[in-house]
C-alpha cells in the first residue's frame, strides 16, 4: 500500500466543495505539507490555495497541532510513529483546464488544486481514491483519468496510483455522465471523454467524424515523430485521454504526459445533420474560419505536446519547483513550434485543404503584424516574461511584448521552409524535431541542443540565422520564403479599426478596448475604456453607436473631433484618419502549385 493516499469525494456538488483526506503511514514528526501555487503548461501564479479550506489534522482520536507556514504551506506536528490524517475542502468553481469545477452537470479537477505534497514522500507512489457520491442524481456520474486504476468499479470509482507527486499532479480527472469512445493506434489505447454534450447514452454530436478526424490527426503525428510504419521505433505513451467538456463559449487546452483536457463552445462541435447525414462525414471540407477546425487545431496542438514539452522539454522544467515561477526562454520552441505543427498536420491528414491551411497561415500574420510589441520583445525575452506578460493581459498587451505562440510558429514556419529551400526538400523541420529527439534521448533540452542539431544536419548557417530570428526584434523573411515556394502575398483591404489602430468592443455602444502603439488612435489621445459617444463634422455632432457610422463620417471629411465619455468626463479627441493602417494586413494565394507540393504535400 502506499505511505500517501489522498481520498477525494463530494457529499454536495451544489455547494461546489470536493473533500479531501489524506494520509500519511509514516509522517515525519514536524511533517511540512504544500499545495502548488502554479499548474505545469499554463505559466502564472494562480494561488490555488486560496480555494483551500478548513485544514485540520490528526492522528487516530488525537488533534494535532497545524501552524501555517506561508500562502501555501503547513507544517503538522506529529509523534512520528503512527498514521497521520490531514481533512480539508476545495472550493471549485472554475470552469477551466487549470483547476477544478464541481456543480450539478459535472466534476473536473487538477491534482495540483486538490492534493497537497508530502514533504520528504514526493519521490514515492501515491494513491488516489475517488469516493462514489452518495446524492441520486450522480448515479449516472462515471470517473475517467489517464492514471493507472486499482480496484475501482464499473464506473471507476475507486483507487489509482501514480507513481510519484509529478505523474500525480500531471493526471486530471472527470467525473460526470458524459460520452466516451476509443479507438486504438499502434497497440495504444485512446479515449475520448466529452461533458456538457450529451451522456452515455446519447451524443448530441457528430461522434463519429470527432473520433475519425481526431484519429487521422494522431496517427498523422506519431508518423512524424516515429515514422509511417507500426513497426517503427516505440511511442513514449501506452494510453492516452482525451478530455472535452463543451461549454457556452469558453476555449482551452492543456497537455499533459498521459492526456488533455479541452474546453471548446458546443458550437464548435461537428452537428449531426439528420436531413442529409453525408453532410458532415469524415473528409468533408471545412473552412478556415468554422469553429470545428479550430477544435481540431486545439487537439492536433494539446497531442503534439505529448513529445514536444511533456517529454521533451525545456532544461529548467526537468524538475517542476511549485512554489515559484520556473523561468525558460524556450517557449517559442514548445510552444510556438507546436502552434506551427497543429494546423500543418490538419493539412498532411487531409482534413483541411492547403487553401485553407494558407488561410490560417496568412491569419497568424496579421496577428503578428497588429502586435507592436513585436518590435518591442523578442521571442525569447516574451518567454521568459511568460509570468507577469503574456498571462497577464491588460489594454497594453499588444504594445509590450509579442504572442511566443504567434511569433513563434512563423518562427517555425522559416526555419522549415529555409531548410527545405537549402536542401531541395530533402531536409525539413520534422528532421530536426526528429533529430531533437535522439539528441535529448526525449527529455530536457537546451537551445543550444537545437544548433547541435541543425550543425549536425549540416546547416550552421541556418542556426545563426535562427539566433537572430529569436533573439531580436527584427521581422521576419515570410513573404520572401513563401514566394519561393508558389505563394504571394495580397493586402487587404483594411478596416476602420485597422487604419485607427484600434480595438474596439460593440455592445450597446461603442467602447475601446485597445490603442495600438503609433497609430492615428494613440496620436488623437483614445485610452482602453473610452466610450465613443459621437463625431463632429464641419460644426455638426452626430451620435455613433457602431464603428461602420464613424466609417460614415471619415469618409466625407479625413479630420473629425471624436466626443468620448472617459470616466463620467466628455472630451473632445481631434482625429486625423491616416493614409495608410497602423498594420498592413495581407491574405495568401497560390501562384505555383508546383512549388508548394516541395513543401505541402
Amino acid at each position: 500500500m502506499a505511505s500517501v493516499t489522498h481520498t477525494v469525494g463530494f457529499s454536495q456538488v451544489e455547494n461546489h466543495l470536493f473533500e479531501v483526506q489524506l494520509r500519511i503511514t509514516k509522517p515525519a514528526k514536524q511533517q511540512l505539507l504544500s499545495l502548488p501555487v502554479w499548474i505545469a503548461g499554463s505559466y502564472l501564479i494562480r494561488e490555488f490555495s486560496g480555494q483551500l479550506q478548513g485544514l485540520e489534522a490528526s492522528q487516530g482520536r488525537i488533534a494535532c497541532p497545524v501552524k501555517q507556514r506561508s500562502k501555501n504551506e503547513w507544517v503538522v506536528s506529529t509523534n512520528a510513529s503512527t498514521p497521520l490524517v490531514v481533512r480539508f475542502a476545495v472550493y471549485a468553481f472554475d470552469a477551466s483546464v487549470r483547476t477544478a469545477f464541481l456543480d450539478q452537470t459535472r466534476g473536473f479537477f487538477n491534482p495540483t488544486s486538490l492534493c497537497l505534497r508530502v514533504a520528504g514522500q514526493t519521490g514515492t507512489t501515491q494513491r488516489l481514491v475517488i469516493t462514489k457520491p452518495a446524492q441520486a442524481h450522480c448515479s449516472t456520474w462515471r470517473v475517467s483519468t489517464a492514471l493507472k486504476p486499482g480496484a475501482v468499479d464499473a464506473r471507476g470509482y475507486g483507487s489509482y496510483t501514480a507513481a510519484n507527486y509529478d505523474m500525480l499532479a500531471d493526471s486530471p480527472v472527470t467525473l460526470g455522465d458524459f460520452w466516451r469512445g476509443q479507438f486504438t493506434l499502434r497497440g495504444v489505447p485512446h479515449q475520448f471523454v466529452v461533458t456538457g454534450m450529451g451522456s452515455a447514452t446519447q451524443a448530441g454530436f457528430d461522434h463519429k467524424r470527432l473520433m475519425a478526424d481526431t484519429k487521422r490527426i494522431c496517427e498523422t503525428e506519431m508518423a512524424l515523430w516515429h515514422g509511417a510504419s507500426a513497426k517503427a521505433t516505440p511511442l513514449p505513451f501506452d494510453r492516452y485521454v482525451f478530455m472535452l467538456h463543451a461549454s457556452g463559449n469558453g476555449y482551452g487546452g492543456l497537455e499533459h504526459q498521459f492526456s488533455t483536457a479541452l474546453i471548446c463552445p458546443r458550437a464548435h462541435l461537428p452537428q449531426l445533420d439528420t436531413a442529409n447525414p453525408t453532410a458532415m462525414s469524415p473528409g468533408s471540407p471545412i473552412s478556415a474560419s468554422d469553429g470545428y477546425t479550430q477544435l481540431l487545431g486545439l487537439i492536433s496542438h494539446e497531442y503534439f505536446h505529448t513529445w514536444n514539452v511533456k517529454r521533451m522539454r525545456p532544461s529548467e522544467l526537468a524538475t517542476i519547483h511549485y512554489d515559484s515561477e520556473n523561468y525558460t526562454e524556450l517557449l517559442w520552441f514548445f510552444e510556438g513550434f507546436t502552434s506551427y505543427y497543429d494546423d500543418l498536420i490538419l493539412q498532411r491528414a487531409g482534413i483541411i485543404s492547403r487553401d485553407t491551411y494558407l488561410e490560417l497561415i496568412a491569419k497568424t500574420m496579421n496577428q503578428v503584424a497588429q502586435t507592436p510589441g513585436r518590435l518591442v520583445q523578442s521571442v525569447a525575452q516574451a518567454s521568459f516574461d511568460a509570468w507577469v506578460k503574456y498571462y497577464r493581459i491588460n489594454e497594453n498587451t499588444p504594445n509590450a511584448t509579442v504572442s511566443y505562440y504567434t511569433k513563434g510558429s512563423l518562427v517555425a514556419l522559416c526555419l522549415d521552409l529555409s531548410l527545405r529551400s537549402a536542401s531541395d526538400s530533402h531536409t525539413t523541420l520534422d528532421d530536426l524535431m526528429r533529430s531533437l529527439w535522439v539528441i535529448t534521448t526525449g527529455g530536457p533540452m537546451r537551445e543550444r541542443d537545437i544548433t547541435a542539431a541543425l550543425v549536425q544536419l549540416g546547416y550552421p548557417d541556418i542556426a545563426k540565422q535562427l539566433q537572430a530570428w529569436v533573439h531580436s526584434t527584427s521581422a521576419l523573411p515570410v513573404a520572401s520564403l513563401l514566394s519561393a515556394f508558389g505563394v504571394k502575398q495580397h493586402r487587404t483591404t483594411p478596416t476602420t479599426a485597422q487604419y485607427l489602430g484600434m480595438r474596439v468592443a460593440q455592445t450597446n455602444g461603442l467602447r475601446i478596448s485597445h490603442v495600438q502603439r503609433g497609430s492615428a488612435a494613440e496620436t488623437a489621445g483614445f485610452a482602453s475604456g473610452d466610450e465613443w459617444l459621437a463625431v463632429t463634422v464641419g460644426g455638426q455632432s452626430w451620435r455613433v453607436m457602431s464603428l461602420d457610422e464613424v466609417t460614415t463620417w471619415l469618409a466625407q471629411s479625413a479630420e473629425v473631433q471624436a466626443l468620448v465619455n472617459r470616466d463620467g468626463q466628455i472630451i473632445t479627441l481631434d482625429l486625423h484618419m491616416p493614409v495608410t493602417p497602423a498594420a498592413q494586413l495581407h491574405t495568401l494565394h497560390t501562384v505555383d502549385a508546383t512549388l508548394l507540393k516541395h513543401w505541402l504535400h
